[in-house]
């Protein structure tokens, strides 16, 4: 059975948002929107899920976690029981607090710092492997998510044994060959391979290089993913043409109407270029792939502290990107984005996104097919 029958998509699109309207736009158009479940809460979440099953029109879905093998074990314990803010040490704070004092940022007024710190605190909570585990009960209670994808490292197995009882397909994020392996011999359905190119959490080796590698090091026995770049149709083409089964596109969608982000955030994205599109880890103690900013580079300087392990990198630096969205800072303003993103100039929607990538894929695919590319 192909990957096209076993999840039921139209065209090989796979969709990577935080934010359920792209989710279900892009799967009513053919694709397969994939939910990326790290930020929520559990019961967060659970409305989420609900939200999107009424909407889809009884098509399947899929749901990302995210399960880092390197955390804050503390804070793992103490979610839900303590206040995991009280965790980050003074020397991060204030360096946080200091940066965005000298720029003028002012602070949250109280309500609303007092929401925002109880909505990352939940949420950041889910980026450990009891948090990820939280998150895949409440996707069990959905029939319609037929994909359950592990962003940071091969799923447990006993993550992977109560996700095989209901029959969803298992996938995990890779950013080198032996990465790829290693998911393999878990059990996994599906591998993504994800280029450096690629926006959020990703590795060194671009997509051209990576796809064919990882395809190889699962023996062609699983189907590979290629994520990493994707935001034309020209660009799906040369995935096939690489073995890959589809594509993972993030970044692309965050520039649409229906993407979470405020206009001043769209506005960011639409003004930056490919190069703005920088790996740091001051986002979540993993190397992120995020906009380049006067915050992010604060964190490359000398003097600055270590960075901390998941959850408290996150809790830490969103909460200080809450002030600098709400003073609507350009020049401070971080947040995920793939090289693709010097592509994105003004607002579309998430239809005519969908609707470009697949008109250039067939003329691409029309174009190559008149190719003499010698012989007899």
């Amino acid at each position: 059975m192909s990957l096209k029958q076993r999840l039921g998509f139209q065209v090989p699109i796979f969709a990577f948002s935080h934010c359920r309207d792209v989710v279900v736009e892009v799967t009513k158009a053919g694709g397969y929107g994939v939910l990326g479940a790290s930020t929520f809460s559990p019961e967060q979440l659970e409305i989420e899920l609900t939200w999107i099953d009424s909407h889809v029109d009884g098509r399947p879905y899929g749901v990302d976690v995210i399960i880092p093998g390197k955390y804050d074990h503390e804070a793992e314990v103490g979610h839900g029981k303590i206040d995991l803010h009280d965790l980050i040490p003074d020397e991060h704070k204030n360096f946080m607090a200091k940066i965005l004092a000298d720029e003028g940022v002012l602070e949250l007024p109280h309500d609303e710092r007092e929401r925002i710190n109880a909505e990352i605190i939940t949420g950041r909570g889910a980026m450990t492997p009891d948090g990820a585990r939280r998150l895949v009960e409440v996707v069990l209670r959905h029939p319609q998510v037929k994909l359950v994808v592990s962003a940071l490292g091969p799923p447990p197995p006993d993550v992977v044994a109560k996700l095989r009882t209901q029959g969803i397909t298992i996938g995990a994020m890779c950013g080198r060959p032996k990465h790829a392996a290693r998911h393999k011999a878990a059990g996994v359905d599906l591998v993504v391979a994800q280029g450096t190119e690629a926006g959020g959490h990703s590795g060194e080796i671009s997509t051209l290089v990576l796809v064919p590698q990882v395809i190889d090091a699962v023996g062609g026995e699983i189907p590979v993913i290629a994520a990493g770049g994707f935001g034309r149709g020209s660009q799906i083409a040369a995935a096939l043409a690489l073995g890959a089964e589809g594509v993972w596109c993030g970044t692309v969608w965050l520039g649409t109407r229906e993407s979470e982000l405020t206009p001043f955030e769209r506005q960011a994205y639409f003004d930056a270029q490919t190069e703005d599109a920088v790996r740091r880890r001051c986002r979540t103690g993993k190397t992120v792939r995020m906009l380049r900013s006067r915050l992010s580079e604060a964190w490359e300087q000398p003097g600055a502290p270590a960075y901390l392990d998941p959850p408290l990198q996150g809790i830490l630096f969103n909460e200080m990107t809450a002030r600098v969205i709400r003073a609507e800072r350009a020049d401070l303003y971080s947040f995920p984005a793939g090289q693709v993103v010097g592509t994105m100039t003004e607002e579309t929607t998430v239809r005519q996104v969908m609707y470009d990538m697949q008109v250039e894929l067939a003329d691409t695919l029309e174009r190559l097919g008149k190719l003499d590319l010698g012989g007899q």
